[in-house]
């Protein structure tokens, strides 16, 4: 079924396919320049360090919902073994299969596509079965290092957590901004807060996967015309599901991530942020989030930290 003219139309609004150059792979990420991380670097007051992961286990998020995204899969390929001879130091190493997408991650600008295009207007069938993604996979970006910013959006609409139904408006993102006294400038990383991973850490992953709050198709032109970086929240599927548009499945992944070039982030444990951002009374931070360089991936695991 063809995406809706409605898709289009914002399609078109926040188009950066060609903003960077032709030859550019990594999108909105180029807003991260050295001065925004030494106002990032600014940021920090008390050197407190919140860690926004989540764990890498085998009964980890994934529950069989989106095929072949399997939850980490560890095995020990050496035990104490003294591989130089007997008496010798003794190492022990270990393996894992995993989804890169299996727990808190970013998804590559290569993770949608539309239209038969990627990021930059690039032929989708530059990913391959053998090669991955030729152009713009998650190791394309050198660094990702900048300022953080919090929408609580949750504490600001006065709930512990949205509601599965909640599509997170151009609106509530104002509203946390006002609530969080604070603005979203060029070149920042918002996390967006539903609150929604609180059922994942209760032990219930089906219920965390759906019904889910997440943004609305809207959004996409809020993070364009405040030149964010990036963006990441705290629940499976990003954008709320099942989707706000009859039939149209994942539209803000491929405004995101194909037109604006913009990496997003799923599975961030934003709880304890949130409590600590309320105590300081302060939501902006330095954000330190490097994707694993896999080449030709669409997609890696993330291991987050705020500094306060």
């Amino acid at each position: 079924m063809p995406l809706p003219a409605e898709f289009h139309e914002i399609a078109k609004r926040v188009n950066n396919w060609g903003r960077w150059g032709a030859d550019d792979e990594i999108g909105t990420l180029n807003l991260i320049t050295d001065a925004v991380v030494r106002d990032a670097a600014a940021a920090v007051r008390t050197g407190q360090r919140i860690p926004l992961a989540l764990a890498l286990q085998q009964d980890g998020v994934q529950s069989g919902l989106i095929p072949g995204r399997v939850n980490p899969l560890h095995a020990m390929v050496q035990i104490n073994q003294e591989i130089f001879g007997p008496g010798t130091v003794a190492t022990s190493d270990d393996v894992v299969t995993l989804g890169l997408q299996a727990a808190t991650h970013w998804d590559a600008l290569t993770h949608a596509s539309h239209s038969g295009k990627i990021y930059n207007g690039r032929p989708a069938a530059t990913v391959t079965a053998h090669g991955g993604a030729q152009f713009s996979s998650i190791a394309a970006p050198p660094h990702l290092v900048s300022r953080g910013v919090l929408l609580d959006v949750a504490r600001a609409c006065g709930v512990d957590r949205l509601p599965g139904d909640h599509a997170v408006t151009p609106e509530d993102l104002d509203a946390a901004e006002e609530f969080g006294g604070i603005r979203v400038r060029a070149g920042d990383i918002v996390l967006v807060r539903t609150g929604q991973i609180q059922v994942y850490l209760a032990g219930d992953k089906h219920a965390y996967a759906y019904p889910s709050p997440g943004l609305s198709i809207r959004t996409p032109e809020w993070f364009h015309a405040r030149d964010v970086a990036a963006v990441a929240n705290d629940t499976l599927t990003f954008e709320i599901f099942p989707a706000e548009i009859e039939d149209l499945w994942l539209g803000v992944h491929a405004l995101d991530l194909v037109e604006m070039g913009m990496l997003q982030g799923q599975n961030w444990n934003l709880e304890g942020l949130s409590t600590a951002c309320a105590e300081a009374k302060r939501y902006g931070f330095l954000l330190s989030a490097m994707p694993e360089p896999f080449v030709g991936a669409t997609g890696t695991p993330v291991a987050p930290v705020a500094v306060l």
